[in-house]
Formats: structure tokens, sequence, C-alpha cells
């Protein structure tokens, strides 16, 4: 799938796309315009790709991948039928997909994880446990389903939003949210986790 900018496409009207005089500005080159728009995208953008792939460090590393593309296809970009907001989210889905393929060709050893002697430290992890269990469960899900659920719940994105970053119709999506939730609830209820909020 093509990560290149989108263009005024001739059959839809250009979207109103509150980021298009600041993305001018970076296509000029302007490296203060470019610190305003990564700071302003970098919060969620960082989330979507944790989410994603579970681990901080890749999450980092695609964010900073996902800008260095701004920064580089900024002249190319136009106003058209998607956003620049949709256009930088399906960058870093597809940065994401080819990260988790990466990881499975190449299985990597992790340090074991360290108990915090502070305390109050078994509460932190009892959550950091339940944490890494329903990242677990999305991990399980097929990568649309996934993406899917991940954009929806955690990204705050609306129906239509999504169905323009993963290219299909707003039923489709609908569809693809519902066989997603009821595959997260019930992996969560095998390992005893109620899918409350799904």
């Amino acid at each position: 799938m093509s990560t290149a900018p989108p263009s005024t496409g001739a059959q839809a009207g250009p979207l109103e796309d509150p980021d298009a005089a600041l993305l001018a500005r970076v296509a000029q080159g302007e490296e203060a315009a470019m610190r305003i728009l990564v700071a302003a995208k970098l919060p969620r953008i960082h989330a979507l790709a944790l989410r994603q792939l579970g681990r901080n460090a890749e999450a980092d590393d695609i964010a900073q991948d996902a800008f260095l593309r701004v920064w580089r296809q900024a002249r190319k970009w136009r106003p058209g039928p998607a956003r620049f907001d949709t256009w930088l989210h399906r960058v870093v889905l597809n940065l994401c997909t080819d990260r988790l393929r990466r990881r499975r060709e190449i299985s990597v050893a992790e340090p074991p994880e360290q108990v915090d002697p502070v305390p109050g430290a078994d509460r932190r992890i009892e959550s950091q446990e339940m944490t890494q269990q329903v990242q677990a469960a999305l991990a399980r899900l097929p990568p649309r389903q996934r993406e899917a659920i991940v954009l929806h719940t955690y990204q705050d994105m609306s129906n239509i939003e999504i169905a323009r970053i993963l290219h299909i119709s707003v039923e489709a999506l609908e569809s693809l949210l519902s066989r997603a939730r009821r595959a997260l609830r019930s992996s969560l209820l095998e390992i005893g986790i109620e899918g409350s909020g799904l």
C-alpha cells in the first residue's frame, strides 16, 4: 500500500484540512513549522505505534520515521480528498505492519522484568501485567482488526476517519470493528479479564 502523500483527485473535492497551511510552511523547509507539526501530532502518532507494537522504543522509531517522511515529502503533498492526518495515520500503520513482519522473522529475547521494591509496587505490577495481557490480546488479533480497534478505541477517531485510513467503507469498518471486539472480548475472558468498554 502506497504511503505517498495524497494528491488532489478530479473526482472528489478537497476536504478542508487544518494542517494545510502548516504543511505548506514545512514544504518550504521551515524547521519551526516542522517542530510545531511534530509537537501537535507526536502524542497520537506515538500512542498509535505503541498500541500496535507494544514496545516504547519501537514506537519512538516509528514516530521518527513517520515524521522524516513528512519532512521529505511535504513538497509533494497537495490538498485532496484525504486529509494530511489520514495520510499520516496510514503511514504509521504501514510502518508498524513492516516492523511486525520483521519481528516475526527475527525473534529477539527480552531481558526479564525486575520487581520494583518501592511500596505499592504490587499494584503497579498488577496494572502492568493487565496492560501487557490486553496488549497481548490485541497482538493476537488479525492486523486489520487490530488497526481498526486501536484507531477507534485508543485514537478516538470517528468511523469515517478510520474508514478513510483503512481504505474501506464505513459499513465494512463497522463489521470489522464488530469482529475485532468479539475476538478481543473472547481472548480477554479466557485469561479472566472482563472486556468492558469494548
